[in-house]
Parts: C-alpha cells; structure tokens; sequence
C-alpha cells in the first residue's frame, strides 16, 4: 500500500512537472535574484557565502581552465567532486607574485594548518533525487564534443562569468524533465536525435 501510495505522488508530480515549459539552454538564469515564481522554477539559490570568494571568473574564463581540471570526478562519478587542497596549493606555490592577496592567504592557513577548507554546497538535490554527472558529461563533452563551458552550463549557469558560484537554475523536476523531452543531436555527426529517459526510477532511486 505504501508503495502504491509513492507511485501515485510520483506519477503526480511528474505530470505536474511536464506542464510547465522551461527553457533549459545554457546561460539563461531565472527570475532577479531573491524572486520565486510559485512553481519554484524561476527561482535562484542564495548567495552562499564560502570560506574563500573562489574567483571561478579567473580560473575559467581568463585562464581557461577547464571545469574538470578541479572537478575531476564530473567525468567518471556521480558527483562533480572538490579539489583536494594539495590540487590548489601545486599552481599557487607556483605563482608567488599572487602570495600576498588575502583569498591566497586564506589558501596557504588552510595548508599549514592542515585542514581541509569547509567548502559548502550551492547545487544540492534532496536525497531522493540521484543525478549522475558522468552521464550528461560523457554525453554532451566527450560524445557530442560541445564546449565544456556550455556542458556544465545547461545546469549550472555561465560560472566562468561569476566569483563563487551560485545557483541559477531551476533544477527542480519539471525543469529537468523539460530538457529530457528536447531533441537532443546523438553526435556532433550525426544528426538523428535522441530524448532524455523518462523513466521515474532513473532519478528517483
């Protein structure tokens, strides 16, 4: 009975989420910052305040550094991972002219104190959604050879353009399903298209 009772809310939610269109492209945030629409769809996480203003702005877009040179699991996991505090500390010893700027500072304490920085979540999904990472990456990046600004940026918004990242996309269900529904090209060479599973047990585990 309780089993039933989950497919019904599930089966729910999940027409409830199709009928509402949401344009999953990249770079397109919500509504302003702080608004809300009452569907949640528009809505932009807050700004979460971090222990280091990591410039994401001068790693991504003036050094171009690719997102999975510090988010190294995106492309095998689950998850997108942290960078150990040893990956940061390899460039930054490296570069002593920057030494003396504060985020820097706050870096090398972390260090030589041997602590790991407490990093907090911005993109975060209730416990009983499961993305997966590696599947979209393999997907959109290595498949389809698209940018890897533009891959990440269908969920997590034009980060190269931002200091610490913040949510500006909806990632609610409706809005997933909305991108899952689109045609989407197999390849960058072939030019049959393909939709996303819309199966309720591939993301609701």
């Amino acid at each position: 009975m309780i089993i039933k009772k989950i497919l019904f809310v599930l089966s729910l939610m999940a027409l409830v989420g199709a009928s509402y269109s949401i344009n999953a492209e990249p770079f397109k945030a919500g509504g302003a910052p702080g608004t809300q629409t009452i569907d949640g769809y528009n809505a932009l996480g807050p700004q979460v305040e971090q222990p280091i203003e990591f410039p994401h702005y001068t790693h991504a877009n003036v050094m171009k550094i690719n997102c999975m040179y510090c988010h190294t699991y995106a492309r095998r996991s689950a998850v997108s991972g942290i960078p150990r505090l040893d990956k940061c500390i390899g460039c930054h010893k490296m570069i002593p002219e920057v030494r003396d700027r504060p985020r820097i500072k706050k870096l090398f304490w972390y260090w030589d104190n041997h602590k790991s920085i407490p990093w907090k979540k911005v993109h975060d999904l209730p416990d009983f959604v499961r993305f997966n990472h590696e599947r979209h990456i393999q997907r959109f990046y290595f498949q389809d050879k698209r940018p890897v600004r533009e891959v990440c940026g269908y969920c997590h918004g034009d980060v190269a353009n931002m200091t610490t990242a913040r949510r500006v996309k909806a990632i609610s269900m409706g809005w997933c399903i909305d991108c899952h529904k689109k045609d989407h090209q197999i390849s960058a060479v072939n030019l049959k298209t393909t939709n996303g599973p819309n199966d309720c047990w591939m993301c609701h585990k």
